[in-house]
């Protein structure tokens, strides 16, 4: 069990102030128990989010936006070899080590004090790999003695955390059929809770629970109608009803992946789940909602079952993944305290739900245009669809009619985990500023083989900027600042009880601002773009801050005219840690 102790220290003015001192490890390592209050104990980070609900929010004050100013390295861990690309990991903290994972599915601990590499863990990957958007992968999941990660050919490997010798290997999909994964895994009930990857590849996404200590399934929920459910090896139930929203066979091509991962609200034992694209992206080939592809979805963290579910794109035709991480805070509205969640979605638009319910209580744009549709009605809960802007049906052997869309498939926000202030009550976004021009094409499911039926070119457009981390207010919908970044923003994002907001640009930077005005106040050049997640903690009395430097993901995969812009930043793969001087 984790231990904490706290003192008192006298100030000049006969003030007091409450101080957190490190946390004592249980050698056993930490507990179900100790992941779920992760976020109340800031003398580690032992979770992805930093706590179930993933808010991204730090108590810790000691740095704060009046000395940010000087913070400086205190040291910085190579990864090594020859793959340096798309580091977008979020580094874990424990009992003195250092936990991230890096691109081609590796992983590896660090001497938090020092830097040391203790020990690196290397997946054999099979030469078919198939990963869409990049080697990457996000992060791990620590319990007990064992640190655990998934890997691109669909594997989830359980390591003993003080050697890093494999405990146990477990496959989760069949790569040869497109099946990947990059999420980092979420730890609930002594469950490993994971997603897949694969929905540009006619894959069915699926969530999937497995004993911690073992890896054996406990149960599965595939996020498709028509398929079953399982918990402990019996059928569960078939996820919503047969062709009620596909027509024919789609259904068993229909994409959805769930490749994020998810949250979790312990009042409630409710998992949150986006899912991706319906597949193929030409939606004049399977019409309906096709549901539950791009939609976020509550799970009973016991049994597998959806709970209830809310499509944020029905009848998706550009690429609009749902898997946006959904965000549960509490909030007082109109004098009422109520359970929420909120999700930034790729569509453009920022969400927010009774988290008990899937009830939507408010939906406001946070890019600059959304020419797919003009609002959210907040009766139905649908989109307010510009039939215009939809990519038409291709003939016979030819292209549909192109149309300019906006956000561009990439997405008003990618991957990229946004961040909650328990202080200020704003949600910090990063998001993109983009549009494409986008067409549908002929195409027909063929195991193992891309399944898009449409072409694109991702173009910008503002002159000054694509990238934007701006400040939102998820009671009223409005944006209270923004900075904007010429290169987009590809990163996730820290909030700290400082007033502080971290986050990386492609650049190279890892930036702070002051979380009420949005002014920039301290960056530190890495030397290559910053695609990770920061984190923060307290050590030996001091604050640190951590983040991933190595330029990859996406963006220059897939980001057509705007990748040319920016082909020149290095890549790299190094692990940057600072704190105050002494």
């Amino acid at each position: 069990m984790k231990r904490r102790f706290t003192q008192f220290m006298a100030g000049l003015a006969a003030a007091s102030a409450l101080v957190t001192a490190p946390v004592l490890a249980d050698a056993n390592g930490p507990t179900s128990s100790d992941l779920m209050n992760d976020a109340a104990t800031p003398g580690d980070v032992l979770s992805y989010g930093m706590g179930p609900w993933q808010q991204r929010f730090s108590s810790l004050d000691q740095l704060n936006s009046s000395n940010v100013t000087k913070l400086v390295p205190a040291f910085a861990a190579s990864l090594g070899g020859e793959k340096q690309r798309g580091q977008e990991a979020q580094p874990l903290v424990y009992d003195g080590t250092i936990y991230v994972t890096g691109s081609y599915s590796r992983l590896f601990a660090f001497d938090a004090r020092t830097g040391e590499k203790k020990w690196e863990y290397d997946a054999r990957l099979p030469d078919g790999i198939m990963p869409c958007c990049d080697v990457v992968n996000r992060g791990a999941a620590i319990h007990g003695d064992k640190i655990i990660f998934a890997t691109l050919d669909a594997h989830l490997i359980a390591l003993n955390r003080e050697t890093g010798k494999v405990v146990w290997n477990k496959k989760t999909a069949d790569y040869q059929a497109g099946y990947s994964a990059t999420a980092a895994p979420l730890i609930v009930k002594d469950m490993v809770i994971t997603g897949n990857s694969g929905g540009e590849f006619g894959i069915v996404g699926e969530v999937q629970a497995r004993s911690v200590e073992t890896g054996e399934l406990v149960w599965t929920r595939p996020v498709i109608e028509g398929h079953v459910g399982t918990l402990n090896g019996q059928p569960n139930g078939m996820t919503g009803k047969l062709n009620a929203t596909w027509q024919g066979d789609l259904w068993k091509t229909g994409g959805g992946a769930t490749w994020l991962g998810g949250t979790y609200d312990p009042s409630t034992n409710l998992l949150f789940f986006g899912t991706g694209n319906p597949a193929p992206w030409n939606s004049h080939l399977r019409p309906g909602d096709n549901l539950y592809t791009s939609s976020t979805l509550a799970i009973d963290a016991d049994t597998g079952v959806i709970k209830w579910h809310y499509q944020t794109t029905p009848h998706d035709g550009w690429d609009f993944d749902g898997v946006n991480e959904f965000v549960p805070f509490d909030a007082t509205i109109n004098g009422k305290a109520m359970k929420l969640g909120a999700k930034a979605d790729r569509n453009g638009y920022f969400y927010v739900l009774d988290r008990s319910n899937g009830k939507l209580l408010g939906a406001h744009k946070f890019v600059m245009q959304t020419t797919w549709a003009d609002g959210i009605n907040l009766k139905t809960g649908r989109p307010n669809y510009i039939e215009a802007g939809r990519p038409g049906a291709p003939g016979s052997g030819e292209k549909g009619t192109p149309v300019f869309s906006s956000p561009s498939f990439l997405g008003g926000k990618n991957w990229m985990p946004m961040a909650y202030s328990q202080d200020t009550g704003l949600f910090y976004i990063p998001s993109n500023d983009w549009g494409m021009d986008i067409w549908n094409e002929p195409i027909a499911y063929k195991k193992g083989a891309a399944y898009l039926g449409a072409g694109f070119t991702i173009k910008p457009i503002a002159e000054d900027h694509i990238g934007a981390l701006r400040a939102m207010d998820p009671k009223t919908g409005k944006i209270v600042w923004e900075y904007k970044n010429k290169a987009p923003l590809w990163g996730g994002v820290l909030t700290t009880r400082g007033n502080l907001v971290f986050t990386g640009t492609p650049e190279g930077y890892l930036k702070a601002f002051d979380a009420k005005t949005g002014k920039e106040l301290w960056k530190f050049q890495t030397g290559s773009g910053v695609v990770g997640s920061p984190i923060t903690w307290e050590q030996d009395g001091e604050q640190y801050v951590a983040v991933m430097s190595g330029w990859g993901g996406a963006v220059p995969l897939w980001g057509g005219e705007v990748a040319k812009t920016f082909k020149e930043i290095s890549q790299g793969g190094m692990l940057w840690v600072f704190k105050l001087p002494r």
